[in-house]
């Protein structure tokens, strides 16, 4: 599948979570990003309009955010 726009953000590991989803939905206007507790659990379909901004105990994106 094919998505489009940028899809992965490595440049924001260790970035607040809130500041990261901004700057995500600014970088790819067909993606709305959300913050994720790490742990919890989400499903496992893959959406090209999605990307799941995952944070630490501390507010700070844990893992690369991607498409999906």
């Amino acid at each position: 599948m094919s998505c489009q726009g940028k899809s992965c953000w490595p440049e924001l590991v260790g970035v607040e979570g809130e500041k990261a989803v901004h700057i995500i939905e600014k970088e790819n206007e067909h993606v709305d990003a959300m913050t994720v507790k790490e742990g919890s659990i989400v499903t496992t379909d893959f959406r090209c309009d999605r990307v799941r901004v995952w944070v630490d105990k501390k507010g700070h994106v844990s893992r690369v955010p991607t498409i999906g």
